[in-house]
């Protein structure tokens, strides 16, 4: 759902390299075990059509799982927010002004319930 709301134009995605190189990771992990998963387009358009920022090096840890910190440094660079289930991230909320929220308070505040 909210990919779908960024292909319909109702959010900007920002990543940095090593957050698309996370997802490109990912992306080929699952498509290891389903055969046939077309992901490459999906991550073509992202690099295309998201708003790509540089890495931030972090001063210190801010996450439990500091593999996590390049989402915080790269909303807290660009000024937007993090979109995550991840209970690491969800625990720094607020950190640097940072909000992280979970994708279903996410889609209510596109739909202006939140």
């Amino acid at each position: 759902m909210v990919l779908e709301a960024w292909a319909e134009g109702q959010c900007e995605l920002i990543v940095s390299p090593e957050i698309f190189d996370e997802y490109m990771r990912t992306c080929e992990r699952i498509a290891e075990t389903r055969p046939g998963l077309q992901y490459r387009e999906v991550l073509l358009r992202l690099i295309g059509e998201g708003t790509l920022v540089p890495d931030s090096t972090p001063e210190s840890t801010v996450s439990r799982d500091p593999d996590d910190d390049k989402f915080l440094l790269c909303a807290r660079d660009s000024g937007a927010l993090v979109v995550s289930g991840d209970q690491d991230l969800l625990a720094v909320s607020g950190w640097n002004e940072v909000d992280v929220v979970t994708p279903r308070e996410f889609l209510d505040r596109l739909q202006g319930r939140g």
